[in-house]
């Protein structure tokens, strides 16, 4: 059986360590162009971040992509939609963005887009993962890559605009932007100031090494500060990549993705623009969401963690709103995948022809208590094998009697088990969750 290489967002690990070492890199760019089956050269655009590996990564990539005949263009520094509207748009055969989205700079990733601008779906992944695992071929050593640079920023900016055709009330305000060292270095301020908006900046100075580092949608609290010290309208963080975005009110209170599927959700139900009246959210979402549009007639479906089963179910279904409470929203008339930018302008634009405030806005959401615990593990077992797990979960469960959830699963892309229960009282949810951490710490830790 081939080596499964693609997780829950591409292929991610440390810079430098297999798979993300020069010689896999490199047979990962022929075995990409290999699995089209294309009788011409092939068409990539590779994207990436600010991280230190980038660079050398998209050589080695493209010493593979190379190898097969194909062409690489490079955009330099982009965000991830960036690259998924190119590759859709352009005469692209594969679009690559090279980061590892949130992770430390030490990180680093491979996602691939098809010529449609959407994510590689499983059959795809292991279709690829095949092609590497056969030892029939290789990709000559020594050899040189080539590619061809091209300033491809300002059409995706143009595209995103769209998103906010009239500010309305909200022109010229302030508002504060986090681009966490990453790669909204290069469109966030462009985007914004174009609009008319007066920025405040953070995280807007990236040296290769301080991609989120304590900025950045993961660590909103500097945001948070900024919004509340200058006095700004609200505040956007993005990660690494510019795939997702987290909000902040004027108070200086964080909004997550759960709230901002509710605003957009409901928004397109008053527009009639809603197909099927339904949402597509994960299993992380709160459950307050799911009752929340309940209540206004609107059914949220539930697919595993992963932006690209959101979007999997988004293209079979034709659903145009989803995402997840990490702050990836995907518009389905924008692009097929998370858009941070996008998804800030969507907000401004309900704020814009609401006359609401995002405060206000946001407070549609009620939550039900969460809790998140994370357990480092040293293989993922089945935990309904381990019975000391598997009697802790059956306890909890009996406990919640229906007026909550309980959900474990593993990182797509780290070695931990992921414990969250919501409930109706948070002291009793966390007890619940340590309960069953602690059955993990002792069995498979």
């Amino acid at each position: 059986m081939a080596e499964q290489l693609f997780g829950t967002d591409g292929i991610r690990g440390v810079a430098g360590v297999r798979p993300l070492d020069p010689p896999t890199v490199a047979r990962i760019g022929a075995a990409i162009v290999k699995a089209l089956k294309l009788d011409r050269p092939a068409r990539l655009l590779v994207g990436r971040d600010t991280r230190e590996s980038g660079e050398w990564i998209e050589r080695e990539l493209a010493r593979g992509a190379d190898s097969q005949g194909a062409v690489t263009i490079s955009a330099g520094v982009i965000p991830t939609p960036g690259v998924a509207y190119l590759t859709k748009t352009r005469e692209i055969d594969l679009g690559v963005v090279i980061s590892a989205s949130h992770n430390p700079f030490h990180d680093n990733g491979i996602k691939v887009f098809s010529g449609r601008g959407e994510k590689f779906g499983e059959a795809t992944e292991r279709e690829v993962e095949a092609i590497i695992a056969d030892h029939s071929w290789t990709v000559p050593a020594g050899t040189e890559a080539h590619v061809q640079v091209e300033d491809l920023i300002e059409p995706y900016l143009a595209h995103t605009r769209l998103l906010l055709p009239d500010p309305k009330g909200l022109s010229g305000a302030r508002i504060a932007i986090d681009m966490a060292n990453g790669s909204t270095t290069t469109t966030a301020r462009r985007l914004f100031e174009g609009l008319g908006f007066s920025l405040v900046t953070l995280g807007d100075t990236p040296d290769g090494r301080n991609i989120n580092e304590k900025c950045g949608s993961t660590h909103p609290a500097g945001l948070a500060a900024a919004v509340v010290n200058n006095a700004c309208r609200m505040g956007v963080a993005f990660d690494g990549d510019g795939d997702r975005a987290i909000l902040v009110d004027h108070r200086g209170q964080i909004v997550d993705g759960d709230a901002l599927l509710l605003m957009l959700g409901l928004h397109y139900q008053r527009d009639n623009r809603l197909t099927g009246n339904t949402v597509v959210a994960t299993v992380m979402s709160n459950i307050g969401l799911e009752i929340a549009l309940r209540d206004c007639g609107v059914t949220m479906l539930r697919t595993p963690v992963g932006d690209k089963y959101v979007s999997e179910a988004m293209l079979r279904d034709g659903y145009v709103v989803g995402g997840e409470q990490s702050g990836h929203v995907i518009l389905a008339e924008h692009l097929f995948t998370g858009d941070g930018m996008a998804t800030a302008l969507a907000v401004m634009r309900v704020m814009a022809e609401t006359g609401r405030e995002l405060a206000d806005l946001a407070a549609d959401l009620v939550t039900f208590p969460q809790t998140l615990v994370n357990v480092r593990v040293r293989e993922k077992v089945d935990v309904a094998t381990v019975p000391a797990v598997a009697e802790a979960m059956q306890r909890v469960e009996q406990a919640l009697a229906g007026r909550g959830r309980l959900l474990v699963r593993y990182s797509g892309t780290e070695p931990l088990l992921r414990i969250m229960i919501e409930g109706e009282n948070q002291a009793t949810v966390q007890a619940w969750a340590e309960e069953v951490a602690d059955a993990v710490r002792n069995t498979i830790a």
